[in-house]
């Protein structure tokens, strides 16, 4: 069986990450097994281009088919922030408690559409020698709450309002989530590809 290495250390964004793969014939793992890979930073400044530089940077070190995943909340208003930062958008890498705080105090002036976001996943799958063999992308829109709702998924997920549900990813079944979240979207493209 082919090994398939998501190019992340994040265990939730692993499990959601395999569970979208299922059914592809491949041994999905992220970098635990690999303690010697380097981190690789994102320095492209755009989605894709981070999620290639992991995936196309890994791929020979490895040995492996690898996949980059890049992806980050986008505020209209903000001027798209937290955008690519969306992980460090209060300075602190992964800091999720201090994000949701500083969207909600930059959002304070900002009501109903002006609250508009997005979700944007990419990804990237490359070969063993890194060459970038598909790339795709998914979106989710929805609105930023006023108020964080619930405590399922991770990030900004329990201020991420999703209009058809009147509920926040915090708030809904992952199973929903995962119908149709960015992430889900953007998988299912790539999945479609590599069938090809």
């Amino acid at each position: 069986m082919k090994r398939l290495v998501l190019c992340s250390r994040n265990k939730k964004k692993l499990r959601e990450m395999a569970e979208l793969l299922d059914g592809l014939g491949f041994d999905v793992t992220d970098l635990s097994p690999y303690p010697n890979a380097p981190e690789v930073a994102e320095t492209a400044g755009s989605f894709i281009g981070n999620a290639t530089l992991k995936a196309a940077t890994l791929a020979p070190i490895l040995g492996e088919w690898t996949i980059g995943e890049d992806s980050g909340l986008v505020v209209p208003i903000l001027g798209g922030a937290p955008g690519v930062d969306s992980a460090l958008y209060a300075g602190k890498h992964g800091d999720d408690a201090a994000n949701n705080a500083k969207l909600l105090a930059e959002l304070k002036p900002y009501s109903g559409g002006d609250r508009a976001a997005y979700y944007i996943s990419t990804v990237v799958l490359s070969d063993p020698v890194g060459k970038v063999i598909a790339t795709a992308e998914g979106r989710c829109h929805g609105f930023i709450a006023e108020e964080l709702r619930g405590s399922s998924g991770f990030g900004y997920d329990p201020l991420f309002l999703v209009p058809e549900y009147g509920k926040t990813f915090g708030e809904l079944p992952p199973e929903v989530k995962q119908s149709m979240s960015h992430r889900a979207k953007a998988f299912r493209e790539l999945k479609h590809k590599m069938k090809e």
